[in-house]
């Protein structure tokens, strides 16, 4: 049954102001351009490899270097919990409304005001498709690892050719490589976890027993710009600051995939419910390793400026383990190459809801025959290119560059995922549907409200160290501190000259009914596989 037929059966109040049926015919003349191709598997891999790339490959080994392995642990289980509650609010909000060329910014608009929705979807849009270009800059650094004779540029070339390609084909194809490209990330993690306890109590070819040594010498924190207790603090928080690019925008794809996902009132909240556990297991267990294994004083560790930063190759070295190197740092590649194809289909994806919407051009509504919105992936693409001042800067620096503009943009953009699911929340509260709801964000409202808390903190004081006396850096403060302005004067500038309404809708302007009926009907079509065997029944509970 169609919610807004039996809205007035069921509530007395009337939605004299959500009503918008230019827009809602906007949008209907949009859901034949792209396709649901996604099938529940790739939904789950998708949401799972999209939250492993680099970051916990590579850049986990300068954040260990700079505050040690409690810090690296701390700044793990603290991010963990603070990335779960935004994507449980965005399940919440996606899986009641997961209609086509559905976007973050589109629930901005509806939820809270337009002018909002317009600087997130642009300050997503921005972090997105740099994320490409980072990637591209940690696998030309992985590729050096067995030559430097190549140039970087052709490395990066190669890679950016390759992501784009895969964004360019059915989305169908697209979802089949990520699935291969995810669980080739997970099978990894799992192994190196799985040599981690072994290399623990002394299992390696020198059996050697690690234990907890390192954290007893040098130690479990290392001191920050500031001798002393303050010092090890410091080197918690950056630890914290740094722990957010492994993690950056991967929740918000569960909101990307919804509108060509199959069945996604039941593949999305399946997603959210078992998210926990996998952070739990590849980042709050990966960490734990990775300060187990190698000792923060490992002058490897501080560079990043060839593959050996990976502390997970370090620890294959230091225990005299032949050829796994190469294996793992084969992953590492993948690993950037799956990160960068994804945050590119989330970019474009996004830039084409934004253009259904009016938010952007037109041009960017263009889909071909297979569904794929090429001109907004080409546009998406370009950003990507930035990996090319590898060309005039080290591939540490560039990458250090791009991963915090993207880290800031992140921080800044869950924010208001997390404000809009308050506002979400409020009208699901005056309409009284909270039983029509597929999926319900447990500890509300007060773990949005400690995230929301958190986030806020941890974007305003990202760049500190640029406030120590004798550490400020032009580039880093630019890097640490350039996107707030930015979206800032998008969201004025917006308010101020095109839209005169209110800064916060209320709860009874807030529309949270129209547009369901294409997903009635998807899910009134939907029939729940029933797995047969031993095999399917485990990947069916897994994944």
């Amino acid at each position: 049954m169609k919610y807004d037929i039996k809205y007035e059966e069921t509530n007395s109040r009337s939605p004299d102001t959500w009503t918008d049926s230019t827009r809602v015919e906007s949008r209907d003349e949009q859901l034949g351009s792209t396709r649901r191709g996604l099938k529940g598997r790739h939904i789950q891999l998708i949401a799972l490899g999209g939250t492993i790339g680099t970051g916990l490959f590579v850049g986990s080994g300068a954040t260990l270097a700079q505050a040690g392995p409690a810090s690296l642990l701390i700044s793990y289980v603290v991010m963990s919990a603070l990335v779960w509650i935004v994507m449980l609010d965005l399940a919440e909000m996606t899986s009641y409304m997961p209609i086509k060329s559905l976007t973050v910014p589109y629930l901005v608009d509806r939820f809270v005001d337009k002018s909002l929705a317009l600087a997130t979807g642009w300050n997503y849009w921005i972090a997105y498709t740099m994320i490409p270009g980072a990637e591209a800059t940690a696998a030309a650094v992985v590729l050096e690892y067995w030559t430097s004779a190549v140039p970087t540029v052709v490395w990066i070339t190669i890679v950016l050719a390759v992501i784009l390609l895969l964004n360019l084909v059915a989305v169908a194809i697209f979802g089949e490589t990520e699935f291969w490209f995810a669980s080739i990330k997970i099978l990894a993690i799992i192994g190196l976890i799985i040599l981690g306890i072994v290399l623990f109590f002394g299992g390696g070819p020198d059996h050697d027993r690690i234990g907890f040594r390192y954290w007893q010498d040098p130690g479990a924190f290392r001191e920050y710009l500031i001798p002393g207790t303050t010092g090890k603090f410091l080197g918690v928080w950056s630890a914290l600051v740094k722990a957010g690019f492994s993690y950056i925008l991967s929740p918000e794809l569960i909101t990307t995939t919804a509108g060509e996902c199959q069945a996604p009132r039941r593949n999305i909240p399946k997603a959210a419910r078992r998210y926990i556990y996998r952070l739990i297991f590849f980042y709050v267990i990966g960490a734990l390793v990775i300060g187990v294994l190698v000792p923060y004083n490992d002058p490897r560790l501080l560079g990043t400026s060839n593959a050996s930063a990976s502390p997970f190759v370090l620890a294959i070295k230091n225990a005299s383990i032949p050829v796994l190197d190469h294996v793992l740092n084969a992953v590492i590649l993948t690993s950037a190459w799956s990160s960068g194809n994804s945050m590119l289909y989330a970019g474009s994806r996004l830039l084409y809801g934004m253009a259904c919407n009016g938010d952007a051009p037109a041009i960017f509504k263009r889909c071909n025959r297979l569904g794929i919105p090429y001109m907004a992936v080409l546009a998406s693409f370009c950003l990507g290119l930035l990996a090319y001042l590898n060309a005039s800067s080290g591939g540490a620096e560039v990458f250090n560059w791009l991963a915090t503009v993207t880290t800031v943009n992140g921080l800044l953009s869950w924010s208001v995922v997390l404000f809009t699911y308050l506002r979400f929340r409020k009208a699901v509260q005056y309409y009284a549907i909270s039983n029509r709801l597929p999926f319900k964000s447990p500890f509300q409202p007060y773990s949005t409200y400690i995230s929301l808390a958190g986030m806020v903190l941890l974007c305003i004081t990202n760049g500190f160290a640029n406030f120590i006396p004798g550490n400020f850096s032009t580039a880093n403060f630019l890097t640490s501190y350039i996107t707030i302005p930015i979206f800032v004067l998008v969201y004025l500038g917006h308010k101020f000259f095109y839209d005169k309404g209110p800064w916060v809708r209320s709860e009874k302007e807030i529309d949270v009914f129209s547009g369901l009926e294409e997903v009635e009907e998807v899910t009134a079509r939907d029939i729940e596989p029933t797995p047969s065997g031993v095999f399917q029944k485990i990947w069916y509970w897994i994944c």
